[in-house]
């Protein structure tokens, strides 16, 4: 009787806006908040109701039909992907919601392999059939070639743009109408109007025909003209969702409160619950081996997927329990960090407001109030078996800015915000720079750094300087260098000796670095060979010629010269940050700069300037295509070209241009 969902989509797709009918067809409100005049519910901190963006995931709990549904509503924006990351990681299914005049855009791509990657089942909502330029079908079509995968449609609407006025149930062939009086509470069942008969049943047929490929039983009553029965058709089509063969497209507008309760139907018709889904993996240290965790096991387990701080609270730490039951007042064992805490309290969460528990059973979502050392990605588990859930791997930030408090009263509480982030948001990193004494805070673009200093000095009221973004550069190797080194240094009267050969060549673009050890180590202590990996992962991190991190590097540990009287676990550190760092010059050392993947939008009578001003900037155009919403240009650019391009661009196309972009890959710098 549990529904774990999230609400994902492009930016500007109308998530929000359908998380907001939800609730209030649920229920949980009383009345609809709106996003453009700030008060949606969800959009709870004050910047996003200042910017009218999602900016972090808000989780709300609701019922409907005597199930519950919990819902994750993510962000829209390319800079804040973790937020989507870290809830797809926890959730059972997914609502992806499409504009009926954008259909796919760049971020619904993004948001869609992140949702493959952590094989989430998916229904489509296709929204804002009421705007100027939907069209449904063409949005089915796009989904069905660009995201590669098999939309149903269960609904198709009555109208489009001004005329659009209710939609055709294709399983009861019915047409539905909602209310205006009460914001579409009430729905009136109609026959299906004359000039809507002939696609009606053209759909109904592919509807019948696209569920027959996955059950027999429907094929032979469809051959024999029976009656298919309703129940059959959606056990069919929930089975086929949990496989993730199928994608049941729903259709309506959240604006105009039409079609969202019938959303709700599908949620509990054809999402899983916790029993449908596979057993989540999990890793045993101790017996070096994997193990599945399934709903049923009476040993708890459970991830935190995200931290959130709050002024009087504390950390707030949101958790999915995967097994067993988390109880209140107990103390629990962080199997990741290996030490326990304590559960202080247990709450449910209604966007910023909550309700106490006891417990928290498994395939439940909630938070707990009362952990100091958490982190995201943590496992809760038990001393007897503290297997390890799968972490969560976030992408590394691209864009730096300087910031320095105007008085050292602020210094203190500066640095206490930035450790807050830090916490809250993985793909957020600050530091102090050794050479211009600088403090960098680290993000995923311009408009993350830019909503992060903004709390700085809004909400928390730090008065800080901010200096103009800086490019996050990386450094690699050109070629490849084997080099052979002995260290030997006197420390306190004792020797400490260590020798290495060490052999680097560049890795695939994007693959990172890899740190290989081919050398024989079955004579060489284990602490030896944990002091080698230390210290070239120390090299990998501070560079080869301008400080930079290293990536995309294979380093090759080729022979260990290792003797049990002089040698130690320090030489050898030290040693293969020598030998690394010399190989490396040798095999020459290059820049690397993170090159983007932009996609402009544009009317058509101005893509001449947009894909001028893209190659101005050094950057290279990979193709173009026309939409209704405007055409779209993809191209690979330098970020460092990127900076102010946003004011470029809408001055360029009279404010009609939008673009979005997202890391692609580092390439030398030219």
């Amino acid at each position: 009787m549990i529904r774990n969902i999230g609400i994902m989509a492009h930016i500007d797709a109308g998530k929000t806006t359908t998380t907001e009918r939800i609730l209030y067809y649920t229920g949980e409100n009383h009345r609809i908040g709106e996003v453009d005049n700030g008060e949606a519910t969800m959009d709870w901190m004050q910047q996003e109701q200042d910017r009218g963006i999602t900016i972090t995931s808000a989780a709300t709990t609701c019922y409907w039909k005597g199930h519950q549904i919990n819902i994750i509503d993510t962000p829209g924006h390319v800079d804040f992907t973790a937020e989507v990351e870290r809830s797809l990681r926890v959730l059972d299914g997914a609502v992806a919601v499409f504009c009926a005049v954008g259909g796919v855009e760049p971020q619904s791509e993004t948001v869609w392999r992140q949702a493959d990657t952590y094989k989430v089942p998916r229904v489509a909502f296709i929204n804002k059939m009421d705007r100027l330029g939907a069209d449904f079908f063409a949005v089915i079509e796009e989904i069905r070639k660009k995201l590669g995968a098999n939309p149903i449609p269960l609904f198709i609407p009555v109208g489009s743009e001004n005329s659009f006025s209710g939609i055709i149930d294709l399983v009861r062939m019915k047409m539905l109408t909602f209310s205006e009086n009460d914001n579409g509470s009430t729905i009136s069942e109609l026959p299906i109007p004359d000039d809507m008969q002939e696609a009606a049943d053209e759909w109904h047929e592919k509807l019948i025909d696209s569920t027959a490929s996955f059950s027999d039983e429907i094929t032979e009553l469809y051959f024999e003209g029976k009656e298919i029965p309703e129940d059959l058709i959606y056990s069919t089509l929930r089975k086929a969702t949990i496989d993730r063969l199928a994608v049941p497209a729903f259709v309506g507008s959240s604006l105009k409160n039409i079609g969202v309760q019938c959303l709700l139907d599908g949620i509990i018709r054809l999402l899983p619950s916790p029993e449908d889904i596979a057993p989540a993996e999990a890793y045993d240290r101790k017996k070096d081996r994997t193990v599945e965790i399934s709903y049923k096991d009476k040993e708890l387990e459970a991830l935190i997927f995200k931290i959130q701080v709050d002024p009087q609270a504390g950390a707030m730490c949101f958790v999915r329990v995967y097994s067993g039951v988390l109880k209140k007042g107990i103390s629990i064992y962080n199997a990741t960090k290996g030490k326990k805490e304590r559960v202080n309290r247990l709450l449910r969460m209604h966007a910023d407001r909550y309700e106490e528990l006891s417990e928290i059973r498994a395939g439940d979502i909630g938070v707990i109030i009362g952990f100091k050392m958490a982190q995201t990605g943590d496992t809760l588990a038990t001393e007897q078996a503290p297997y390890l859930l799968e972490n969560m791997v976030f992408p590394k930030p691209v864009i730096s800015i300087a910031i320095e408090p105007r008085t050292t009263d602020a210094q203190e509480k500066l640095k206490k915000a930035l450790e807050i982030f830090a916490m809250e948001d993985p793909t957020f990193t600050y530091k102090d720079d050794a050479e211009t004494g600088q403090l960098i805070i680290s993000g995923m673009g311009e408009l993350h750094l830019d909503v992060l200093v903004t709390r700085i000095t809004k909400e928390m009221k730090i008065d800080a300087r901010v200096g103009n973004p800086q490019v996050s550069y990386r450094e690699s190797i050109r070629g490849e260098a084997e080099l052979s080194e002995d260290f030997s240094r006197q420390i306190a009267g004792k020797e400490n000796t260590a020798g290495l050969r060490i052999a680097v060549r560049p890795n695939e673009q994007g693959k990172g670095n890899e740190l290989i050890i081919s050398a024989k180590t079955r004579d060489i202590p284990p602490e030896i060979v944990d002091a080698i990996k230390m210290g070239i992962e120390g090299a990998f991190s501070s560079g080869i010629k301008f400080g930079y991190e290293t990536t995309d590097i294979i380093a090759d540990v080729k022979e260990i010269r290792y003797d049990e009287l002089t040698s130690t676990p320090f030489a050898f550190t030290s040693c293969a940050s020598l030998t690394f760092d010399k190989a490396c010059q040798e095999a020459g050392a290059v820049l690397m700069e993170p090159i983007m993947k932009v996609q402009a939008v544009s009317p058509s009578e101005y893509i001449g300037d947009v894909i001028s001003s893209i190659t101005q900037r050094g950057g290279i155009v990979e193709s173009m295509e026309s939409r209704t919403s405007g055409d779209v240009v993809s191209a690979l650019v330098p970020l460092e070209k990127m900076f102010g391009y946003s004011t470029v661009l809408r001055s360029s196309t009279q404010g009609r241009g939008s673009f979005s972009m997202e890391f692609s890959h580092y390439q030398e710098k030219i």
